[in-house]
This record gives C-alpha cells, structure tokens and sequence, in this order.
C-alpha cells in the first residue's frame, strides 16, 4: 500500500511539473514573438526618421549649392 501510494505521489509531481514546464515554453514562445514585434516596429521608426532626415539634408545641400553657383555665375558676369 506504501509503494502504492508513493508510486501515486510520484506519478503526480511528474505529470505536475510537466504541465509547467509546458507552460513555461508558451510564455517564452510568447516572450519572442512579442520582442520580435518590438524590434520590427522600432526598425521600421528608425527607416522613417533616417529617410527624413536624409531628404532635409539633400534639400539643404541643393540650396547652398544653387547659392553658392550664383555667386560664381555673379562674379563672372563681371
């Protein structure tokens, strides 16, 4: 009746911390989804500020550049 019970007890645990064990997995399967979205929208943030920035920058090239030609043209003409 001991070993009986024993072989019960143990049989219990074990089918308990299975179930944990399952339950663990989820969540870090869950986890990793989560941080890849996270990483996702946080590249995509990062795209969009770097292609702003890039644009202000080629602009205000442009327009130092088409100043700069007319002071050349300017002193030429003269």
């Amino acid at each position: 009746m001991k070993r009986l019970m024993s072989l019960l007890v143990s049989g219990a645990l074990l089918a308990g911390s299975a179930g944990v064990s399952l339950a663990q997995e989820n969540s870090v399967k869950k986890t990793t989804k989560e941080v890849g979205k996270d990483t996702k929208r946080a590249a995509k943030a990062t795209g969009k500020t770097v292609k702003r920035t890039t644009k202000k920058v080629v602009n205000k090239t442009a327009k130092e550049t088409r100043k700069g030609a007319g002071k050349v043209e300017d002193k030429t003409k003269k």
